[in-house]
């Protein structure tokens, strides 16, 4: 098929209504679009199908994921120049996206021209299978004990040894806390530091820590501040590395492993609880009880830290929809929220809530270290897991680099208190020092 590249870029600036941003090649070697920066690779015309039989952003991940479309050059710039295309932006809740809007328009009887030309270029009508690495494994009602479990399985047991080489040696699945200069490990270090710091912990102390993954955060504060923890995960595979990392340390007898949801847990009250990058878990539907639960494991003057993505708000919170690509293939049934929603569900549930600090910037060179991780270590990722797989995790770490680099999401550390009736929280007058 002569100049596929160029019929594509065609239909393209047609329901576009603009000119393809970035340079195109088919695979008929043909190529069109503006010349120099990264390329998009069309591999097969089972891209295109994939395209039609799903409009919208889970064609374009299965493309990806199954390696139909691929970026030759720089991903992150590939990226940005396609933003308006595969990402919501702007101020409207309910905006679609360019590319997402007329795919979807295809269907139209106005666009049915447009359709035709695709179908040409498409081939044989047959609806290719999604790859093997899409979630299609949960069941059940949303957010129930089983589902959730369900969920976390397919985001977190694809193999510890994965993890090791995007993570690094601290296994710590969160934002860094960055200086200037620094390793990874040095800002995940100074990370657990700063929850630690805001827990006011100190030997006695009684941690729980929510989502525990690896058990990084368990280890630092008993190692570091004498604590004695208890780590939650629902990862048979997490749990099992922690407990060795725990025995290797010596601190058995201070920190307990245990694969419970924290809705199961009946030990309590605790001194103070870290949640570290697990409440985007939880849902919106049940972010009430998460909250409600927490509260009652805190004695009265204890502790919470909470450490959690955010998304922008939106004039009509109802029309919130979790990310297709997101929801099939890194986090099934993850949700965000505001950061004003979540203090104020917290504050709903009993706690006062006395600091919120914003760390959007950490995350964005937090996720830049982890693809570059990922990228040196390619070959070994894709024997420990799967082409599909790494893929899915170059991709979903770029683009959630990007959006944070530009604010379409972000990350705070919510630091609440159960304060106790006589009004005294536990706390410092001044509780932290600003920095230059």
């Amino acid at each position: 098929m002569a100049q596929a590249a160029r019929r594509l870029a065609d239909l393209a600036e047609r329901v576009l209504g603009a000119p393809l941003p970035i340079r195109l090649r088919a695979w008929d070697r043909s190529e069109a679009g503006p010349p120099g920066g990264p390329v998009l690779v069309v591999r097969n015309r089972r891209a295109l199908r994939r395209l039609l039989w799903k409009p919208g952003e889970l064609g374009l991940a299965r493309a990806w994921v199954a390696g139909d479309l691929d970026v030759e050059g720089d991903l992150y710039a590939a990226l940005d120049l396609l933003a308006e295309s595969i990402w919501e932006r702007g101020e409207e809740p309910v905006r679609r996206s360019g590319l997402r809007a007329a795919l979807d328009a295809l269907r139209d009887p106005g666009t049915r021209a447009a359709g035709r030309e695709l179908l040409r270029l498409a081939g044989p009508w047959t609806p290719p299978a999604p790859p093997p690495e899409e979630a299609r494994g949960t069941s059940g009602r949303l957010h129930s004990l089983r589902r959730d479990k369900q969920a976390i399985s397919h985001h977190y047991d694809v193999g510890n040894a994965f993890y090791e080489l995007v993570l690094g040696p601290s296994m710590v699945y969160s934002c860094a806390y960055w200086e200037p200069e620094g390793t990874l490990e040095d800002a995940q270090r100074a990370k657990l530091d700063l929850v630690c710091r805001k827990l006011g912990l100190a030997p006695g102390t009684r941690l729980l820590d929510v989502g525990c993954g690896w058990g990084s955060m368990v280890l630092h504060a008993a190692r570091e501040y004498g604590v004695s923890a208890v780590g939650i995960t629902l990862s048979e595979e997490q749990a099992g590395y922690a407990r060795k990392r725990i025995a290797e340390a010596g601190l058995t007898d201070r920190v307990e492993i245990r694969v419970q949801d924290y809705r199961e847990i009946s030990d309590g009250p605790f001194d103070a609880i870290s949640s570290i990058g697990m409440a985007e878990h939880v849902g919106r539907d049940r972010y009430a009880e998460y909250a409600a639960d927490l509260y009652a494991l805190l004695r009265p003057g204890g502790r919470l830290l909470n450490h959690q993505i955010a998304r922008r708000p939106l004039r009509d919170e109802e029309a919130y929809r979790v990310d297709e690509f997101i929801d099939r293939y890194v986090f099934p049934d993850g949700e965000l929220a505001p950061v004003g929603r979540t203090v104020a569900q917290l504050e709903e549930a009993g706690f006062e809530v006395r600091d919120v600090e914003a760390l959007r910037e950490h995350y964005a060179l937090t996720l830049r270290r982890w693809v570059a991780n990922l990228e040196e270590h390619w070959t070994e990722a894709v024997r420990l897991t799967s082409p599909g797989r790494a893929r899915v995790w170059r991709l979903y770490m770029a683009a959630s680099a990007l959006s944070f680099e530009h604010n379409r999401i972000g990350v705070n550390q919510v630091l609440a208190v159960r304060t106790p009736g006589s009004g005294d929280p536990g706390l410092p007058l001044r509780t932290r020092e600003w920095r230059a």
